[in-house]
């Protein structure tokens, strides 16, 4: 049974305005009164938000239960100031990643009206091999996890994006040796990405932050250095706590 509310609850995507209860339903491959009990039951428990014309919505207790998890209360709010700086130096998007699956899932962001549009959203999950907090994150595996990641296909998301083995293992080791790792338009045409592995911090998964900027003004020179600072202070600040 909470295999099934936990279907219910990851029937939704970012893109869903409030939904009935027959379509979530019909996502999570529930029969009707099954569903409709479910949803009752999560309406409960404050898990999702039952509206006046019958539709739902995730719950504020959900989200309350969400801060409460570590990503929240020791990573995204320790490494909030360290962010805020590294965007009022740049004035660019300015993002914090961690590792999850194959994927990296964003737990924080900073940005502003002069920032380039960017895909990434807080909570949102982008793949590893075109982000530059992914190619960063790739680069702090050891051989036995990269030897299973080749194993999975790689969709290329933009005409520069790289998807074969051999040049993304050149571009790991490139990042291995210069400390920081960089893409370039492979997730959004004109968009370039700086980023920069944190230290390794007990009790939390592998995270990596990064700067992204419109490719007429990406100066790596510049910008390299600063993520790198920054994500060793986050690092230094986490592992103080």
């Amino acid at each position: 049974m909470l295999g099934r509310a936990l279907g219910l609850l990851r029937a939704f995507t970012e893109d869903d305005d409030p939904l009935t209860p027959l379509e979530l339903g019909r996502r999570a491959g529930l029969a009707r009164s099954t569903a409709h009990r479910l949803v009752a039951e999560l309406v409960a428990l404050g898990m999702l938000d039952r509206l006046p014309d019958g539709t739902v919505t995730l719950g504020s207790g959900l989200w309350e239960l969400g801060e409460l998890a570590p990503l929240s209360l020791r990573m995204r709010e320790r490494a909030l100031p360290h962010l805020q700086t590294l965007y009022e130096a740049t004035g660019e998007n300015v993002h914090l990643a961690v590792l999850a699956g194959t994927d990296a899932l964003y737990v924080a962001r900073v940005t502003g009206t002069s920032s380039i549009p960017t895909v990434t959203r807080m909570g949102g999950r982008l793949p590893l091999h075109t982000t530059g907090v992914g190619r960063a994150l790739l680069a702090g595996r050891d051989e036995e996890w990269l030897a299973r990641y080749f194993l999975i296909p790689r969709e290329r998301e933009t005409t520069f994006s790289l998807t074969e083995e051999a040049p993304l293992r050149a571009e790991i080791e490139r990042t291995r040796s210069r400390g920081y790792a960089t893409t370039r338009q492979e997730m959004t045409l004109g968009n370039v990405s700086i980023a920069a592995a944190l230290p390794v911090v007990a009790g939390l998964p592998p995270a990596a932050l990064g700067v992204v900027t419109h490719i007429g003004r990406a100066d790596e020179g510049r910008i390299a250095p600063l993520v790198v600072r920054t994500a060793a202070a986050i690092g230094a600040a986490l592992a103080a706590h």
